[in-house]
């Protein structure tokens, strides 16, 4: 078991850049989502930014 300082986790998790294609491709995001985050944020932006905005198909069928 392993105790986290709260002040730190929530900080480093929301500041963490990425790339967005590099996101995509982790993500397994679809091409027009790539473009769409770009247009957004620009090449980079961060995890936080990221994971609020991305839009996913149902995986149910």
């Amino acid at each position: 078991m392993q105790q986290v300082e709260l002040e730190g986790a929530d900080s480093i998790m929301a500041t963490r850049v990425w790339s967005v294609p590099e996101f995509c491709a982790r993500h397994r995001l679809d091409n027009n989502e790539e473009a769409r985050l770009i247009v957004l944020f620009g090449p980079f932006a961060t995890a936080a930014e990221l994971m609020h905005n991305m839009t996913r198909a149902p995986k149910f069928r």
